[in-house]
């Protein structure tokens, strides 16, 4: 099985990726990776559904992770009416598990959407350090860990997950010099 286009950043360029208007849009990185500024930035905000956003809109709190399967089940509902209607729909989540990816994928193969995964697989270090300088209350440097290991994981689940491109950025110079593009 061929494996889905990669994006790369060569020579300073800018490196166009290509989504789908109708796309399920998988941003995959541990936190303080820079999702929820990508998204912010290459997206509009009705795309966007973020887990950090629905604990919030749930508890008022964000890092309520006792909120968290509720946050969950309230994205895959939305997430399911969007994909239903053909809008694009980025989910703003570390999406470094694959039970949490496949169910994810599956929402939108019920709905005959492609999906397209954006991995933002930045340096542990650069991660870590842009954690500190989070205001508290941040994850703990053990969970950013855990979840570096699990991205390493799933950089080689991905290729077997049935997605219509992998977009694989792997500096800070690769995630900033990014840019969206339609795709049919």
């Amino acid at each position: 099985m061929p494996h889905p286009p990669a994006a790369s950043t060569r020579g300073g360029r800018s490196v166009s990726l290509p989504v789908p208007g109708d796309a399920l849009v998988l941003l995959i990185g541990v936190a303080a990776s820079g999702k929820s500024t990508f998204a912010a930035r290459h997206f509009q905000p009705t795309e966007v559904l973020s887990s950090d956003a629905l604990r919030a809109m749930i508890t008022d709190d964000p890092h309520a992770q006792g909120a968290t399967d509720d946050a969950f089940d309230l994205l895959h509902r939305l997430l399911a009416m969007r994909l239903r209607r053909g809008r694009r729909t980025v989910v703003d989540a570390t999406n470094v598990e694959g039970w949490a990816r496949a169910e994810l994928v599956a929402i939108a193969r019920r709905h005959r959407r492609p999906v397209v995964a954006i991995v933002l697989d930045l340096p542990l270090d650069v991660a870590m350090e842009r954690n500190l300088r989070r205001p508290e209350p941040r994850p703990p440097s053990a969970a950013l860990r855990r979840q570096h290991r699990w991205l390493q994981d799933t950089l080689n689940e991905l290729p077997h997950e049935g997605l219509a491109a992998i977009h694989h950025l792997r500096t800070p110079t690769e995630v900033e010099s990014a840019t969206v593009a339609a795709a049919s």
